[in-house]
């Protein structure tokens, strides 16, 4: 890329950075220092502030970037990720939003334990939590590096790694001084820039063929060198019985997984009301469901008029797909518009990166010190404490995050997050429905459903194609490739609901009818909800 595009990209992403710095330092002094303003903002928003903050937290890298570049290289089976991420919020929206704000307080555990022994739920659960949301984190990561490597091109193989170790250290700063209320306003601020964006994008690829979505289409699969083939299912995953078993594993992952996923849980805890979060889920169908029927016309669009080639040789695995396209719209890479829409669309981009890793920070940091730390403890530690160790747990899990994210650097993001929702789908999942819905639900099950779904997902990850034995793996130099398929969900999801039964019925607790009976009511009702 020009130094024109390195230039005004940096300022705007400078920008940006200064004016969520201004909205953190501004929090941070008004702060009250409790665990109910650090993890919940005070449950102080309304819907429709929530609903934005729920989209720019939900909106991710995976959407922006990872998925229209696998719509840009496989047409339609790239839009089997939008169709389960959407398809998703009907299950949040019909069984969790409200029954979750009614019966929790901050995290997915406080949901759990309100009906079993505390400390091993709380430590299963937390435990669940603080893996899926690392594991999201990671594919932030990836695509922020990503960026970099097609802005900074000419700077060395070390400003790829610069720039990953500065989104890590910058979620800190937002997470330890300014908590839910500092994120959420950052949430919102990004997801105005990014739907912003992508109406603009959206607008000039339809420009371009006059409005005729048959011509884009067309366009798309022409310069795709597949004909036909690129608007129909089967080029991704229709090579074998094993590519069909990964789309399936991997719809199943992406529809079930959105209800587990620990930063979307806590949302719904910093509205007043059980109502309010529901209308919270509302607005934010609303708005992704928007920007994912842009995310469409942004993939197709690349596919047509950038080329597959083109984005193959800028990113393997389409990260860098938009960016590319934005550039080409402005009038080409060596022109003053391209320049512009580039640094404009990248500056975005990388918002949309910094925003996201800070939501799914705080809720990882809440469950260290709020599920994990609160359980390990013998005395009960002051609210200030517990949001002390929230503050230092921050750190550790973004030198984590940093970690894994430069080590899986060549992967699509998109893929990554795939990856995150079936551990989210098989551990968090299962324990949630049960403790709302079965009667008979003990201690030993929700134990065993979360282990029994986090612990088989895990390992088949690491037995599969996604980290040795194949080329685009974590380390292609060794094969201990025991498991055909790239996403676990299929496999693990039905094991984490198996174990929940099995840890019941195999239990020698009785359930208590009476906690049952209070859970119920204030779930449906609200009454004792905090």
């Amino acid at each position: 890329m020009t130094a024109e595009h390195q230039t005004l990209t940096l300022i705007l992403f400078s920008l940006f950075i200064a004016v969520t710095l201004g909205i953190t330092t501004w929090v941070s002094r008004r702060r009250h220092g409790s665990a109910e303003e650090f993890y919940a903002g005070g449950r102080l928003f309304s819907p429709m502030e929530n609903g934005f903050a729920i989209a720019g937290d939900y909106m991710s890298a995976a959407s922006f970037l990872g998925v229209s570049g696998l719509i840009s290289l496989f047409g339609y089976d790239g839009l089997l990720y939008l169709i389960g991420f959407l398809v998703a919020w009907l299950m949040v929206l019909f069984l969790v939003a409200e029954l979750v704000r009614n019966c929790g307080r901050f995290t997915l555990a406080d949901v759990v334990v309100a009906r079993m022994s505390e400390r091993p739920v709380r430590i299963a659960a937390g435990t669940s939590s603080v893996v899926v949301s690392v594991l999201y984190l990671v594919a932030q990561m990836v695509g922020a590096g990503s960026l970099v490597s097609l802005l900074l091109s000419d700077a060395g193989p070390g400003a790829r790694t610069l720039t990953v170790v500065g989104v890590g250290a910058l979620m800190v700063v937002y997470v330890a001084f300014g908590g839910m209320r500092a994120t959420t306003w950052i949430q919102i601020v990004k997801a105005v820039l990014l739907i912003g964006g992508a109406i603009v994008l959206t607008v000039l690829v339809l420009l371009r063929f006059h409005g005729n979505l048959d011509q884009l289409l067309s366009g798309a699969a022409e310069r795709s060198g597949h004909g036909a083939r690129f608007l129909s299912p089967g080029l991704k995953y229709g090579g074998g019985w094993t590519s069909r078993l990964d789309f399936m594993s991997l719809g199943l992952a992406l529809v079930l997984g959105t209800a587990g996923l620990p930063h979307i849980l806590s949302r719904f805890y910093t509205v007043p009301t059980a109502r309010a979060a529901r209308r919270s889920a509302v607005w934010a169908i609303g708005l992704i469901g928007g920007f994912y029927l842009m995310t469409i016309v942004l993939g197709f669009g690349a596919a047509a008029l950038v080329g597959p080639d083109a984005v193959r040789a800028s990113s393997a695995s389409g990260n860098t797909a938009v960016p590319l396209l934005a550039g080409f719209l402005g009038g080409g890479a060596e022109s003053t518009g391209g320049a512009v829409l580039f640094a404009l669309v990248a500056a975005i981009a990388f918002a949309t990166i910094l925003a996201v890793v800070a939501g799914i920070t705080l809720a990882s940091s809440a469950s260290v010190a709020h599920d994990l730390y609160a359980s390990l403890r013998r005395r009960r530690a002051r609210q200030r404490s517990e949001v002390t160790v929230a503050r230092v747990a921050a750190v550790g899990i973004g030198a984590v995050a940093i970690g894994l994210g430069l080590l899986a650097q060549d992967m699509n993001v998109a893929f990554l997050v795939g990856l995150a929702f079936a551990v989210a789908a098989s551990a968090n999942l299962p324990v949630l429905l049960y403790s709302l819905f079965w009667r008979g639900f003990t201690t030993r099950g929700a134990v065993w459903s979360v282990y029994g779904g986090l612990v088989p997902a895990l390992l088949l990850v690491a037995l599969s194609p996604v980290v040795s034995g194949s080329p685009g793996s974590l380390f292609p130099g060794v094969d201990f490739q025991y498991f055909p398929l790239q996403n676990p969900g299929i496999v693990s999801i039905p094991l984490g609901f198996l174990a929940g039964w099995l840890g019941t019925v195999t239990s020698a607790e009785e359930p208590d009818e009476r906690k049952y009976a209070q859970t119920e009511v204030r779930s449906l009702t609200g009454a004792g909800a905090v």
